[in-house]
């Protein structure tokens, strides 16, 4: 992991031929570490803009009571983990956080409601785009939330959306390739070492406190 490298073209061939035959932490989908690294930066960049102009807005649906202790890789690593949600879905959750983004302009993206915010567009995603999907009780459990907190999410999400849900092969398409992009920069993607450390950091956690590989609650 620590010199794991994706080009452009292993992730579009991840992307679009994933196989479930192996189910080693190894078959992580790629895109997992694309998405998180470019999670980590927007979070970087919008805790830059805060501490320069103040607050973003009133749209605080997605906020938690604390700060998780997990960092964004670790949690979508979580989600497939108990999930097996393929590439796909998380193309279209990124898909969905942008246009959520775009459409509630008092919101963005901060350390208080990526986790929630990540859950709850990857079960929506899930349930777009796989044929079977587990309940909202299960995704409840994966991600450290109560089923209630989850469904309460859902249903805002839905309706500050506008149920504008639907994702063509064109927009998927921009997407994957934004993605691809996003591997092409200084010649291919790199973990970044922030993320590195804090892996290290939650394999030692592991270790001293097993309940971590368990359906136990993130503080969410």
């Amino acid at each position: 992991m620590d010199s794991l490298a994706i080009s452009p073209r292993k992730l579009r061939s991840d992307l679009y031929s994933y196989s479930y035959q192996d189910d080693s932490n190894s078959n992580t989908p790629l895109v997992i570490s694309v998405l998180s690294s470019l999670i980590e930066r927007t979070l970087a960049r919008n805790e830059r803009i805060s501490r320069s102009y103040g607050g973003f807005g009133k749209t605080r649906v997605f906020d938690c009571r604390e700060i998780p202790d997990m960092t964004i890789q670790s949690y979508l690593e979580r989600i497939f983990r108990y999930t097996k949600a393929g590439p796909s879905v998380y193309v279209v959750a990124y898909v969905y956080i942008d246009r959520f983004c775009q459409n509630n302009q008092g919101f963005r993206i901060s350390l208080t409601n990526v986790h929630r915010l990540l859950i709850t567009t990857i079960m929506i995603a899930s349930k777009y785009v796989e044929d079977m999907n587990y309940r909202n009780s299960y995704f409840a459990k994966v991600g450290g939330l109560e089923t209630e907190d989850l469904n309460n999410l859902e249903i805002e999400f839905l309706f500050l959306m506008g149920f504008k849900l639907h994702v063509n092969v064109s927009v998927f398409e921009s997407y994957c390739s934004h993605l691809e992009r996003e591997v092409s920069i200084g010649g291919g993607y790199q973990i970044e070492k922030a993320l590195r450390c804090a892996e290290e950091i939650k394999s030692r956690q592991t270790v001293q406190d097993p309940k971590l590989h368990q359906f136990s609650r993130i503080l969410l």
